[in-house]
């Protein structure tokens, strides 16, 4: 699929339209395009991960991991965006979609993260360092993009993948956020129910 954006600006969404990938024109604050504006709004997120992972903390090689597994996901969300920004029956053959094979690279990550974190036995609280705290954030963002999509889905037709996949990847949010404060030997911020 060859993409070209010539023009930045169209006027076409003066009025509170904007077309859907095969064309059609539809309000923008529906519940499609609320769906893949949060997951775009999750792609920037990750983008500001990326860029605070840049800093001198950690290991060269723990900041080199963590990066090509957002810039991995950031590709994904970018297909599920255009998944989600197509109705079915306008869908191209050689339009990338999100499938199995997505869930799995998250699910076996998580896996393998996890297992060389400790056991938790409270909740976390959202904090540690930059790039924990921003991964913290992203998961409640792809949070919500999971509940804009489930909406979605009850009213229209989705990707098959498409609430596995924003399933699994906040859980590996949740799980990077947590190996990245490690990494970093920093703090866990715990849940301290007496603290309140």
């Amino acid at each position: 699929m060859a993409i070209r954006i010539n023009r930045v600006y169209t006027r076409g969404g003066d009025f509170g339209e904007t077309s859907l990938v095969g064309g059609q024109r539809i309000a923008k604050d529906t519940i499609r395009i609320e769906s893949y504006g949060t997951v775009d709004e999750l792609n920037a997120l990750l983008g500001l991960v990326r860029t605070a992972n840049r800093d001198d903390a950690g290991s060269k090689a723990d900041r080199d991991r963590l990066d090509a597994i957002l810039e991995k996901v950031q590709n994904e969300l970018f297909n599920l965006g255009s998944d989600l920004a197509t109705l079915p029956q306008d869908r191209h053959p050689k339009q990338p979609v999100t499938e199995a094979r997505h869930v799995t690279f998250l699910e076996n990550t998580i896996d393998e993260l996890n297992a060389g974190l400790p056991e938790l036995k409270s909740f976390v609280l959202p904090g540690g360092g930059w790039v924990s705290a921003f991964l913290h954030q992203a998961r409640t963002v792809c949070r919500r993009a999971e509940r804009l999509v489930t909406t979605l889905a009850r009213q229209e037709a989705v990707g098959k993948y498409a609430l596995v996949y924003l399933n699994r990847l906040s859980d590996l949010l949740f799980v990077l956020g947590r190996w990245a404060a490690k990494a970093r030997k920093e703090a866990e911020p715990l849940w301290n129910p007496a603290n309140s």
